[in-house]
């Protein structure tokens, strides 16, 4: 008997995903994203200044914060600022988040600024790292946009979309895209970070109540990889890019361009 997923989903469909653009003032780039329960305002910050380890060398940086507001969850969890400091799966994620986006621009088209990706969490149903992930691409590359505008960068400097998903393993069923009562029950849980083109940014997974072979493996990364797929189209379509604005992008990616830039 299969496992029933309890909002009726098929095996490999995605929560229903949801992202609006421009959702706070006075950020260069916001979003609220849904995916299904799970809720998650992002939004990006330039600032005209690097790390210290990065002066002089005409790089930039992206970085990020993740936070959980105190009642996203069934349990009121008290903030990062009343314990005195942040905990360790906050540290992680926001660590994750970073990484992940840090390989969708050229940090040297950037030039010397800082882009900060804020990440808070007002409502968690499971796969809030993944979520945050594919949210803040989208406000990452409304931030990029808004520097090109003022003219502070001569180019859009997105080498690839990028975008994350979980898929798992239930009562030996393979899934995808699990919400929170799923990935409680999971033997076998994957985070997966992937480019456009399908290549892997990061691979998060693990045995919790079981462990898997090659093929669950192969499973459950090419659940994962056609997840991921249908979120870039949804990033594209909110994004709605101008004809002006993905030429700026195509060339960018170009192969003359890319030499250029090395």
């Amino acid at each position: 008997m299969k496992f029933e997923r309890i909002d009726r989903r098929t095996y490999n469909e995605l929560r229903k995903v949801n992202i609006e653009r421009n959702y706070t003032l006075y950020a260069e780039g916001s979003v609220l994203i849904s995916c299904g329960n799970t809720r998650v305002i992002c939004t990006a910050s330039v600032e005209d200044k690097v790390p210290s380890f990065l002066k002089g060398t005409g790089q930039g940086w992206i970085t990020a914060e993740y936070s959980m507001l105190p009642r996203s969850t069934g349990v009121r969890t008290p903030r990062s600022t009343s314990r005195g400091t942040i905990n360790g799966r906050s540290s992680e994620i926001q660590r994750l988040i970073g990484r992940s986006l840090r390989a969708s621009i050229d940090l040297f088209a950037l030039g010397e600024r800082t882009i900060w990706l804020d990440c808070d969490v007002i409502q968690a149903d499971g796969g809030t790292r993944t979520a945050s992930i594919t949210g803040a691409f989208v406000a990452l590359v409304d931030s990029l946009r808004t520097l090109w505008e003022r003219g502070d960068i001569n180019t859009l400097p997105v080498k690839t979309f990028v975008a994350a998903v979980s898929s798992g393993k239930i009562e030996g069923e393979l899934l995808l895209d699990l919400c929170y009562e799923e990935d409680s029950r999971a033997e076998v849980d994957f985070n997966v970070i992937m480019t456009e083109l399908g290549r892997f940014i990061e691979i998060q997974g693990t045995g919790e109540g079981d462990t898997f072979n090659r093929d669950e493996l192969t499973g459950m990364l090419s659940l994962a990889e056609g997840g991921i797929k249908e979120l870039v189209s949804i990033q594209k379509e909110v994004l709605a890019l101008s004809e002006v604005e993905a030429k700026a992008i195509e060339e960018f990616q170009s192969p003359v361009c890319k030499q250029k830039q090395a």
